[in-house]
């Protein structure tokens, strides 16, 4: 327990597993720790190029594509010193963990089978197998649906039944805005709010004059 009672609580930054159809929440993962530093890389959509006509040079063809990237520590270190009460970690270290990451990537196992049986039964057209939505949560304000584009796992420590007791997850996330999900789904519905609070976030900026970049105008 903290030795500070009026300290603020710890939140941790995370990922939430919905339904795509229903919206009903499947999954919460929590980073053990969070990362010291977040990585958010935005590229433009516009029609501006080669081809575009000089005058409409930059007209937007919908948000920017958003990528955010960051690394998660993940330790067994604590809970090891506490056997008792971490019998999973003794016995798996900090795999079940990564099982559960790694699943982000991966249709099940009973949806392969599915597809396997309709396959095998002569269907002609098999649907793909849809994943669930994946929400980047990063405090109230920043709630926002994600694919993942990239993601490692790089195993440091080992127990003597070479379990993975410490490991470095790096993740590569993409924005799904409206125009990868639509305004009517969930998914487009916390885009939207995600860059509303962005709008909201701007207009708290303070303004400057032209003085402060040393000019008197735009003539």
């Amino acid at each position: 327990m903290s030795t500070f009672p009026n300290s603020p609580k710890l939140i941790k930054g995370g990922l939430v597993l919905i339904d795509p159809e229903s919206a009903q929440v499947q999954r919460v993962i929590s980073l053990q720790y969070n990362a010291d530093s977040l990585t958010r890389k935005l590229q433009a959509q516009t029609t501006g190029g080669a081809g575009a006509e000089r005058a409409e040079p930059t007209r937007f063809k919908g948000p920017p594509v958003e990528t955010i990237s960051f690394d998660a520590d993940i330790d067994a270190t604590d809970q090891l010193e506490f056997p008792d009460q971490s019998a999973n970690t003794v016995a798996h270290g900090i795999a079940p963990q990564l099982a559960v990451l790694e699943s982000l990537l991966s249709p099940g196992s009973a949806q392969l089978q599915r597809v396997d049986s309709q396959a095998s039964s002569g269907t002609l057209e098999i649907a793909p197998m849809l994943a669930p939505l994946v929400l980047f949560v990063w405090g109230k304000s920043r709630i926002v649906p994600v694919k993942l584009a990239d993601f490692s796992i790089t195993e440091e420590a080992f127990d003597p039944a070479l379990n993975p007791i410490r490991a470095k997850v790096s993740f590569s996330l993409r924005v799904l805005s409206v125009d990868d999900l639509g305004f009517s789904s969930k998914g487009g519905a916390l885009f939207m709010t995600y860059l509303q609070g962005k709008e909201k976030l701007a207009a708290k900026a303070q303004p400057v004059s032209f003085a402060t970049l040393g000019i008197g105008g735009i003539s």
